[in-house]
């Protein structure tokens, strides 16, 4: 019997040559067929990447110029960004990364995510600084710092329940969680992590911000929960559509 490496003979007793095709070529050939990115979705991975650099230098000149004196005479801002930094390193410990996202789609996604985000952040400072001076009412910026604890009590507790409550759970046997925050909203880190958002337009009284934040807001919200809501109907059915007509989607009683 030949080896598996030899060249296999011919009905006249010549030899063919190799059968096995050439390492380079299948290489070649599996790199030109993997799909290459949507030109759209690369430039916006890039413009991400650069705007989240570019806050980095900004945030580098910031500290060079004594932000420290800056926040000694703005404690609401202050206090703000300790509890906003205390809430994303938390959430990062509780949250459960996406199962069916690589890691680079699931970073990047997350990247994407956080552009309004930090368009919001500078928008509402800009506004403050250059339309109408000083600070805002101590009353705005304490209530804007309770609707940002409200709010990472809402989007932390959901996320920690989430957790809790699927704890066990299976591919075969998926959980849907209809206890605790979610008895009420169909999305409430959704809901807590808009009013945290909202929140740093109050704590610099920035109206006009403000306004836009509530309306793009809305309409990024409206889309992340129809594309969450698709795939909990498929893999819940009739269950998702029973809870769907039971609660509402993020503001109870309103929407």
């Amino acid at each position: 019997m030949p080896e598996e490496n030899q060249p296999a003979p011919q009905a006249n007793g010549k030899a063919t040559g190799g059968l096995k095709p050439n390492t380079a070529m299948l290489v070649a050939d599996a790199v030109a067929s993997e799909p290459r990115p949507h030109f759209i979705h690369s430039l916006a991975l890039h413009f991400a990447e650069t705007a989240i650099f570019l806050v980095a230098v900004i945030g580098a000149i910031a500290l060079g110029l004594g932000i420290t004196a800056y926040f000694a005479e703005h404690r609401y801002v202050l206090a703000y960004l300790a509890a906003y930094a205390g809430f994303r390193f938390s959430d990062l410990i509780v949250r459960e990364d996406a199962e069916d996202s690589p890691p680079r789609e699931e970073l990047s996604r997350r990247i994407v995510v956080q552009l309004p985000l930090l368009l919001t952040f500078a928008a509402a400072p800009f506004e403050r600084t250059y339309v109408y001076g000083g600070a805002a009412p101590v009353l705005v910026r304490a209530f804007g710092l309770l609707l940002e604890l409200l709010g990472m009590w809402l989007g932390l507790g959901a996320r920690i329940q989430l957790g809790f409550f699927t704890a066990g759970r299976t591919a075969e046997h998926p959980v849907l969680v209809r206890r605790g925050f979610y008895r009420f909203i169909r999305h409430p880190i959704y809901a807590g992590t808009f009013l945290v958002a909202f929140a740093w337009t109050l704590i610099y009284g920035a109206p006009v911000t403000a306004v836009v934040t509530l309306i793009v807001g809305a309409i990024l919200a409206q889309r992340w929960m129809k594309t969450d809501e698709a795939a909990m109907q498929a893999r819940f059915g009739e269950e998702y559509d029973d809870y769907r007509r039971e609660t509402d989607a993020l503001i109870p009683a309103i929407w």
